[in-house]
């Protein structure tokens, strides 16, 4: 029995998702809020850090310094993934 289908790759329609999803207000907004944390803490593109926020913004939580930590891209997928919480190191 071939199982090539189950890898075959098909072409994202990029303009198709940000008419759907990226370019809506709410996304729009999250992604400036985002960029906003990035800048915060002195990250630039391509870095390989992420921001962390100790509490999710959407438990509550704010983009206050206070509430943000820098992490490795690894470290964020981890915990992303795994939905683990990571103790803030000092």
């Amino acid at each position: 029995m071939k199982l090539s289908f189950l890898f075959e790759k098909k072409a994202r329609n990029y303009k198709r998702e940000y008419e759907l999803f990226h370019g809506k207000p709410e996304q729009v907004a999250k992604r400036s809020d985002r960029n906003k944390a990035r800048r915060k803490m002195g990250l630039e593109k391509g870095d390989g850090k992420e921001v962390d926020h100790k509490k999710p913004l959407s438990q509550g939580g704010s983009n206050g310094k206070q509430n943000l930590r820098v992490v490795s891209n690894k470290k964020e997928q981890r915990a992303e993934g795994n939905k683990v919480k990571y103790q803030n190191k000092k």
